[in-house]
C-alpha cells in the first residue's frame, strides 16, 4: 500500500521521491528528480520540475507550475494560480536553460493567489505575499508585502497576522507568544 497518494488522472515520471502524506490530485505532472517531502498536498493542474526540491507540509493550490531553480522550504503555502519565473530575459528562439536563476522560499512563508514570484529572489521565513503582488527582489523575514512592483508595508507573525508593536518597538507573536523587536530595518527575534 502507497504511503502518498496519486490521483489517476496526474503523471509522475522517475526518478522522483514522494514523501509520506503527499496527496497530488487531478492533472498533476511532476517531473524527474524531483523532491517532494512529506504530507504535502497538490491541487489539481500542478506542474512540478524537473529536479525542484520541496520541503515538508507544504501546500500547492491549483493551476501553478514550480520550475526548475525554484526550492521551497518547510510549511510554505503557494495561493491558486501564483507564477514562479526561472529566467530574467527568456526568448522563445533562445535556449537559455543554463541561465535558470534560484528562487529560494524559506520555512513558513505565504504567497497569496495570482502573485508573480521573479526569479533570482528569495522569500524570507514566514513573510507573506499579497494575492496579485509582484516580487522582484529579496523579501526580509516576517514581511507583509504588496502591489506591483511589491512594496513592504508591515510584518506578519507566525499565524499571518499584522505585528502590532508597542512604544518600545516590540511585539509579540498570536502563534507562539515569540517576541521581536523592530531593528535596523527589520526585526529580531527576542524569544
Amino acid at each position: 500500500m502507497s504511503k502518498f497518494f496519486i490521483h489517476e488522472s496526474a503523471y509522475i515520471d522517475e526518478p522522483v521521491e514522494i514523501g509520506e502524506g503527499t496527496k497530488i490530485w487531478h492533472f498533476c505532472h511532476i517531473l524527474p528528480n524531483t523532491i517532494i517531502g512529506k504530507n504535502c498536498s497538490f491541487g489539481q493542474n500542478c506542474v512540478v520540475g524537473p529536479k525542484v526540491k520541496i520541503g515538508n507540509n507544504v501546500k500547492v493550490q491549483n493551476n501553478i507550475s514550480i520550475y526548475e531553480g525554484v526550492e521551497i522550504e518547510d510549511d510554505v503555502f503557494l495561493g491558486p494560480s501564483m507564477v514562479f519565473t526561472n529566467v530574467i530575459n527568456p526568448r522563445a528562439f533562445i535556449n537559455r536553460k543554463n541561465e535558470f536563476k534560484k528562487t529560494l522560499l524559506k520555512k513558513g512563508c505565504s504567497i497569496g493567489a495570482n502573485a508573480t514570484i521573479v526569479c533570482g529572489v528569495t522569500i524570507g521565513e514566514y513573510a507573506l505575499i499579497g494575492a496579485g503582488a509582484v516580487v522582484n527582489r529579496n523579501v526580509k523575514p516576517y514581511a507583509l508585502m504588496v502591489g506591483v512592483p511589491a512594496r513592504h508595508i508591515g510584518w506578519v507573525d507566525k499565524a499571518g497576522n499584522k505585528m502590532k508593536f508597542d512604544e518600545n518597538g516590540i511585539a509579540t507573536d498570536s502563534y507562539d507568544g515569540t517576541k521581536y523587536k523592530l531593528q535596523d530595518n527589520g526585526l529580531k527575534v527576542l524569544g
